[in-house]
């Protein structure tokens, strides 16, 4: 079988997709956020919407799992929408997704904009066509080699943000922030943690890659969230450290970069381009399939639909990387929110629970409700 035919993932694989989304936009604004917070509300933070966003994605699994492996526009349409208006909310959910992934995507580019504009000294077009080009080609060959790419570029920044750390650790270090300033501080890291900790458009892909067996996919996506958030704490932990309080709007190791310039402003670099490569890789192939299965177009031209409209958004953009990183996971949680609803109707009608067990009853269907609006909340909140 061709590569780019083949939708089959290893563990590894499925495990590096739930990371590779995650890591990206999100991952690289939390420490501007964490900066304006102390260091015992970070992790307080970090270790919740860890919890909550397992079960979250456990719940989105399931959803999945009894849909066939299905998207969310199919899951809704026919799980949570019922009666006269069914298709038009069917079309409005496609797009309200396609949207937020746009969004995202943008962000991304816009990022990678930037990095190329610090680390070559080209024109932001210019370093976002380069980064649109590298990323678009993974994705046109299909989920089979997304799954390998995140793997070892998910391997790749593990190992990059640990030497970045020994790095900052044998120099003179900014001390954290101990200080509690506001409570709209802590909402909005709240929110952007959540966001970045967020795979929920990559989680059918990971039910449908692991052949739809409860065991593997539940190891998969906790495994995946955990890395995240691991590697989460040290990219802000890093930043923090390294760069005190002087964190700006362009990513946090891009600010790191600048600072101790050399081999580790080259190091930076590379682990932002390959953060924001997994992010894209994932977002954009999960938009393909949505599209596919809701207009049934080629699916090259389904790829071209999916990974082109971020690219103008990006071009015509004025926002910040922060900025439009802050739209999508506004977008993006309250998309989560349609998804409990599609979940609660979904559990009712198979009658069981093979991933989440009692953790997917009513009692915690409502905690992660109540979680979501409050990321919501956090993600509109100012920073002071």
């Amino acid at each position: 079988m061709k590569l780019k035919d083949r939708t089959d993932l290893s563990f590894p694989e499925a495990a590096s997709i739930i990371v590779g989304h995650g890591i990206g936009a999100g991952i690289l604004s939390v420490p501007y956020l964490a900066s304006r917070n102390s260091i015992r509300d970070i992790l307080i933070i970090l270790v919740l919407c860890t919890l909550f966003n397992i079960v979250l994605h456990l719940l989105i699994a399931e959803l999945s799992l009894n849909n066939g492996g299905a998207q969310f526009v199919t899951c809704f349409h026919a799980e949570l929408f019922h009666g006269l208006f069914k298709k038009i909310f069917t079309w409005l959910a496609f797009a309200l997704m396609g949207f937020s992934v746009i969004v995202n995507v943008g962000a991304y580019l816009t990022g990678a904009a930037a990095v190329f504009e610090s680390w070559f000294g080209v024109s932001r077009i210019v370093g976002m066509l380069l980064f649109y080009v590298l990323c678009a080609a993974v994705v046109f060959f299909g989920v089979k080699l997304v799954g390998i790419c995140e793997k070892y570029a998910v391997g790749a920044m593990v190992l990059v943000v640990l030497v970045l750390l020994a790095a900052v650790l044998a120099g003179s270090t900014s001390p954290l922030p101990t200080q509690f300033r506001t409570w709209s501080n802590v909402l909005a890291l709240f929110g952007m943690v959540s966001f970045s900790l967020s795979a929920v458009m990559s989680t059918p892909q990971v039910v449908k890659g692991l052949g739809m067996k409860p065991g593997r996919i539940r190891a998969a996506i906790s495994a995946g969230i955990i890395v995240n958030a691991c590697v989460i704490f040290l990219v802000t932990l890093t930043t923090l450290m390294g760069t005190g309080s002087a964190i700006t709007e362009d990513g946090a190791l891009v600010d790191l970069a600048r600072k101790m310039g050399g081999w580790v402003s080259i190091v930076g670099y590379i682990f932002t381009l390959l953060a924001l490569a997994t992010s894209f890789w994932t977002n954009t192939l999960n938009l393909r399939d949505i599209i596919s299965e809701q207009v049934h177009w080629n699916r090259d031209i389904c790829w071209l639909a999916a990974s082109l409209p971020p690219l103008v958004l990006a071009v015509l953009a004025s926002s910040s990387f922060v900025t439009l990183s802050r739209i999508a996971s506004i977008i993006m949680v309250v998309t989560s929110l349609g998804i409990i609803l599609a979940y609660n109707r979904s559990r009712k009608r198979v009658g069981r629970s093979e991933l989440l067990g009692s953790f997917g009853t009513l009692p915690f269907q409502l905690i992660v409700l109540s979680l979501s609006l409050l990321a919501t909340i956090g993600s509109v909140l100012k920073v002071s």
